[in-house]
């Protein structure tokens, strides 16, 4: 196995977040926060690595087709049929040099994403693999290569960092408490005061052209800042409706999983139990603001969640994200990550880190900590890329894989466990008895589940010993920690 990757890393950065295009990340990088700076000291380690710009507020449709542009070059097409529903401008910017100089099949990327760039990078994986037929049909002659799908072989790695799949509470809370209206007033009228300012495109970027809260660089065509806020506010193409529950729902039943990708996702938890076993508390957390914000997710979902709600948790959150949200996304197959069966096509769940939401890009945290993150998970991409290129010259990838065990490289993960209040054994029939048996067979390691109707989308394929797509993640989140 090569000391370092050979294919380049796309990192990705997450809501109002940032990466090479802007100056800010030349004093503060997203991606190393005040501690280190992930890109450089993992370049001068002989890694092709970059930190890429997209909209830090957009939709994650939006942020994808900003990536793609970015990657390849050229202008950013938001699509003829996505533009129109969202009654924005279907063009942004016009990159005049390709991020990466040569990206085919033989020289794939692997996508890292923080926070929302895990979506935004899962959404670029799925238009890659499957396009969107709905805008090829719309305009033949001048539709964007991204969408007409059918090369899920430039991608060999998708990898999500604390990533809200399912969406997170923390905005459901703002909702709740009447803080929502506030925080978009703020936001909003910030982000157009600065879209003018000669610190766009400079020191920041919002990449709001399309709305025309910015100018488009090289242009002067922002439109009026009342007009291009309601624009933005009115509908749900934007990051605030995504990270709600029912808006990441959606991109849930739009994505499908792309069967030869290897997918692998990141969580981090800040809440413990204290000794009375019946308190939550936010006491891991490296940066006391993701206290409060976790305080907050905990106190709502204690008083206020829907019932059966999938996402969320009485405990278990990362001071942004639900721990449930960021496992996998509900609908998809996924697996406990088992370093002797590293499978493409299916959610591989590294186990649970203890840390806040700012911990994995080096916020506040200790610089050996994200060093022994990064580490292990490119030994990971090493052993994806080894399979690859296997795969490429006609030999068998699964051949003698071994593969690298990343919980050697991480810290020891600490999930709260409350111990099970022991009950009394009830007597059973011989009926119950049977059923007991059935269910303990089927429950067994290796052993196959009962048969259940085809899914409606044939894209999507489970082998027999994955995970149920339709498993309560907030009850096995304990076993990713284990």
């Amino acid at each position: 196995m090569s000391d370092v990757c050979k294919f380049p890393i796309i990192l990705v950065h997450g809501l109002f977040g940032w990466g090479d295009d802007e100056g800010l990340n030349d004093r503060l990088p997203y991606w190393g926060a005040n501690t280190c700076n992930i890109k450089q000291h993992y370049t001068e380690k002989g890694y092709e690595i970059y930190a890429a710009s997209v909209g830090p507020v957009s939709s994650a449709w939006d942020r994808a087709c900003e990536l793609y542009a970015r990657l390849v070059g050229g202008p950013v097409d938001y699509g003829k049929v996505h533009s129109e529903k969202a009654q924005h401008r279907r063009y942004g910017r016009y990159h005049a040099e390709p991020l990466i100089k040569q990206w085919d099949s033989e020289h794939k990327i692997h996508l890292v994403g923080h926070s929302f760039g895990g979506n935004t990078v899962r959404l670029l994986a799925y238009l890659l693999t499957y396009g969107a037929p709905e805008e090829v049909e719309a305009s033949p002659d001048d539709c964007s290569e991204l969408f007409k799908g059918g090369h899920e072989d430039l991608i060999a790695s998708v990898v999500t960092i604390c990533s809200p799949h399912n969406g997170t509470t923390i905005f459901k809370a703002a909702d709740k408490f009447k803080i929502l209206p506030l925080m978009k007033l703020v936001v909003y009228n910030y982000m157009g005061l600065m879209g003018r300012s000669p610190a766009e495109g400079t020191v920041f970027d919002f990449h709001l052209e399309q709305y025309g809260m910015s100018d488009t660089p090289g242009k002067k065509d922002a439109f009026p800042l009342r007009r291009a806020r309601k624009m933005y506010g009115k509908n749900q193409d934007n990051a605030e409706y995504d990270f709600m529950p029912e808006g990441a729902k959606k991109q849930n039943d739009l994505i499908d999983i792309s069967p030869n990708i290897y997918y692998f996702s990141y969580s981090y938890n800040a809440v413990s139990i204290n000794f009375n076993g019946r308190h939550h508390i936010p006491w891991d957390t490296n940066f006391k603001f993701l206290a409060m914000t976790s305080s907050i997710i905990l106190f709502y979902n204690h008083f206020f969640r829907p019932s059966g709600d999938y996402i969320f948790t009485d405990y278990a959150n990362d001071g942004l994200v639900d721990l449930p949200s960021a496992l996998h996304p509900k609908g998809e197959p996924y697996k406990y990550f088992d370093k002797n069966d590293i499978r493409p096509g299916v959610w591989n769940v590294m186990r649970t880190l203890q840390g806040d939401h700012g911990t994995p890009i080096g916020l506040f945290t200790p610089v050996e900590d994200t060093w022994a993150l990064y580490d292990g998970m490119f030994e990971l991409l090493r052993e994806v890329e080894d399979r690859e290129i296997a795969a490429i010259e006609g030999a068998d990838p699964h051949e003698n894989a071994d593969g690298p065990d990343a919980r050697t490289y991480t810290p020891a993960a600490v999930l709260p466990k409350q111990k099970p209040k022991k009950k009394p054994k009830a007597k059973k029939s011989d009926a119950d008895a049977e059923e007991t048996a059935e269910g303990s067979a089927e429950d067994a390691p290796g052993a196959k589940p009962k048969k259940k109707p085809a899914a409606s989308k044939s894209k999507k394929k489970k082998s027999a010993d994955e995970k149920p797509a339709d498993d309560n993640p907030a009850e096995d989140a304990g076993e990713a920690g284990e």
